[in-house]
């Protein structure tokens, strides 16, 4: 019996010690509760206004503001060539000459024919004077002459087509021919494009047709230049929207002075549909939880949450239509893991906004 006696007294002597132990500790956890909030080191900026394009954007591909295939119109042997591609040339310059001796052969027979002709009815007109002759012989040698003449530009003709000559002033590109070569007539001999300027098309998305119009700024990148910007206007607009893409097919015009660009090049193309000055912030500054979009402001030392309305994008930088004044101090950093109420230590940090490696190829 002694021992349960025991054996009570050991438990209640460790029940009371263990009760000591946790009245000596629970104070200091409360006084820590009650001490000082925890402070928030951030960085913060106050909105500025910016030049804001609403921009569309798009792939496109290029095309020659002219271009053409160059082919024989009739047979020949290649005599002289005066191709070189990537070079330019102007219009009329002849590029390939084919054998013409027997082309300025037959001019010349058709020339000699048609002078006796005009001799034939110059004699008649002196002896109808006379009524030597009757009007019939005169109309039938007038008739004569016309028949001359128009064979003689026949061969003129037949005498140019031997003469392959640029239509336009243009780049040539690639020929397989060679000097001594026999052409049969439709035979290609180079490519001629005009790439001064250069034809850019793309597709513009249905919702913003109405605000598209002729002559607004296009600008366009290159994978094959990065980094370099091309300008242009918009010069067409289809006259139908496609039942297929719901878009309108645009053209637009850039500028190709150093003839860098070539037909057939992807790009990628964004139409300025209008520009304004507005309100921004980094982007960087900007949180969103499903459809709510909000930013936290530092107001005397305290974080408060606040709701904004969104516009468009500029690199590194998001357009702020509503919520926001220019006097109101937008936290940048730390905001991930603040709340309403929370003590805040703003820092003066010029490396919290972080350089934008995408500005240079996006702004013109």
């Amino acid at each position: 019996m002694w021992k349960q006696w025991l054996i009570a007294a050991v438990l209640v002597a460790a029940g009371a010690g263990g009760a000591a132990i946790y009245l000596s500790i629970e104070p200091s956890v409360e006084e820590q509760g009650s001490g000082q909030a925890r402070v928030s080191k951030v960085s913060a900026v106050e909105p500025r206004l910016a030049s804001v394009r609403d921009d569309v954007r798009s792939v496109a591909n290029l095309k020659a503001l002219e271009t053409v295939e160059l082919t024989t119109e009739v047979s020949g042997r290649v005599v002289e060539i005066n191709l070189e591609p990537g070079r330019k040339v102007t219009r009329g310059d002849v590029l390939v000459r084919l054998d013409d001796r027997q082309a300025r052969a037959d001019l010349q027979v058709i020339e000699a024919q048609l002078a006796d002709a005009r001799r034939q009815l110059e004699r008649a007109l002196r002896l109808r004077a006379n009524n030597s002759v009757s009007q019939a012989q005169v109309d039938e040698l007038r008739t004569a002459v016309s028949v001359a003449e128009a064979q003689r530009q026949s061969a003129r003709v037949r005498l140019e087509n031997h003469h392959i000559e640029a239509p336009f002033a243009g780049v040539a590109g690639l020929s397989d021919i060679s000097i001594g070569a026999y052409l049969q007539a439709g035979t290609g001999i180079t490519t001629l494009d005009s790439i001064d300027s250069m034809e850019m098309s793309f597709a513009v998305p249905e919702r913003f047709v109405g605000q598209v119009r002729v002559g607004q700024q296009v600008v366009a990148t290159s994978p094959a230049f990065p980094g370099e910007i091309f300008e242009g206007a918009l010069v067409e607009l289809a006259t139908r929207i496609s039942e297929l893409s719901r878009t309108l097919s645009v053209r637009a015009i850039i500028g190709n002075p150093d003839g860098r660009l070539r037909p057939g090049q992807f790009m990628s193309a964004a139409l300025t549909l209008q520009e304004r000055e507005g309100m921004v912030i980094p982007e960087q500054a900007l949180m969103i939880r499903g459809n709510d979009k909000y930013v936290f402001l530092a107001e005397d030392g305290v974080a408060r949450r606040v709701p904004v309305v969104t516009g468009s994008r500029l690199p590194g930088l998001v357009e702020i239509v509503s919520g926001l004044t220019l006097e109101d101090a937008v936290v940048i950093t730390g905001q991930d893991r603040l709340s309403t109420g929370d003590r805040l230590d703003v820092q003066n940090n010029d490396q919290a906004i972080p350089d934008n490696r995408f500005a240079q190829t996006v702004e013109s």
